[in-house]
């Protein structure tokens, strides 16, 4: 089972959720696919076995070769080549990779060769396999860093993907393949805001998903008209707790420090099972 735990913004505590439940849960993975600010490691503490550099694919042109027919530039929809004054241009940090234009070209004037991204950090916290996706600063896109991490299968483990915050090209790649979608949400009228734009993400994406509340102050009557109106589950509310914040600060996990926390993160996961097996049993019914 992969657990995709999502919030509209930083700081509302996905990646407390996420160490939790990979904690709570035992045997498991957990991918930390927030790439530009990987904070799962700081908690989890994993011991790395492992660094993997990711390159991708960007085109170099020969200019010899290139006799300017603009095959490439009007096969490319993301812009990443013009030309502009009899030379071809290549602007790699909106190349997708996809290699079209190579392929495209006739007079074999465009090659391949490897642009360094980013890297991944393998690793292990007592039963816990941590990956963890660091981009290189300055660089447009973590996709293929993700793309990369969720291509590893772990057979008969569950797996907790910490998506990047809000809902960009990065939380789309992040949450493909779940199989369920954890959203995180404070209870205010921003939190809501930002809880709205990744609930609509879900749904385009169709995929079963539940809220947490957190930071919960007592005051849920605007979350709780939020979820009514979309027909939203709540399956826990973790209260605003100094000792929480504590722990944070410390790099330590609730759970691991609190049986309370321990035992309330075993119960949401159960809930989460019981919700994947649920909706597996009316698609069949269906």
């Amino acid at each position: 089972m992969r657990i995709a735990v999502l919030s509209g913004k930083g700081g509302t505590g996905k990646t407390f959720i996420s160490t939790n439940l990979a904690y709570a849960k035992g045997s498991s993975v957990y991918i930390d696919c927030d790439v530009e600010e990987p904070n799962g490691r700081l908690f989890l503490k994993p011991r790395i076995n492992l660094t993997e550099k990711v390159n991708v694919m960007v085109p170099v042109v020969d200019a010899e070769k290139c006799t300017g027919c603009r095959r490439c530039v009007d096969f490319c929809k993301f812009n990443a080549l013009a030309y502009i004054k009899d030379k071809l241009l290549i602007f790699p940090d909106l190349c997708h990779s996809c290699k079209g234009c190579v392929m495209v070209c006739s007079n074999k004037a465009l090659m391949e060769t490897n642009k360094h991204i980013g890297y991944i950090e393998y690793g292990i916290s007592k039963n816990v396999k941590v990956l963890t996706g660091i981009l290189n600063t300055g660089e447009a896109t973590g996709v293929p860093i993700i793309h990369k991490m969720l291509s590893n299968k772990s057979q008969d483990l569950t797996v907790i993907v910490d998506c990047p915050p809000g809902s960009s090209c990065t939380v789309m790649e992040s949450i493909k393949d779940a199989d369920f979608c954890l959203l995180v949400a404070e209870p205010t009228v921003f939190g809501i805001h930002n809880l709205n734009m990744v609930y609509k993400l879900v749904k385009l994406f169709n995929k079963p998903h539940a809220i947490i509340v957190n930071k919960d102050m007592g005051d849920k009557n605007i979350i709780q008209k939020f979820c009514k109106n979309n027909d939203i589950k709540v399956i826990a509310n973790i209260p605003y707790d100094a000792e929480i914040g504590f722990a944070n600060s410390k790099g330590l996990l609730a759970s691991e420090e609190d049986n309370r926390y321990l035992n309330l993160f075993k119960g949401i996961l159960d809930m989460i099972e019981m919700e994947v097996q649920h909706e597996a049993t009316c698609n069949i019914e269906r």
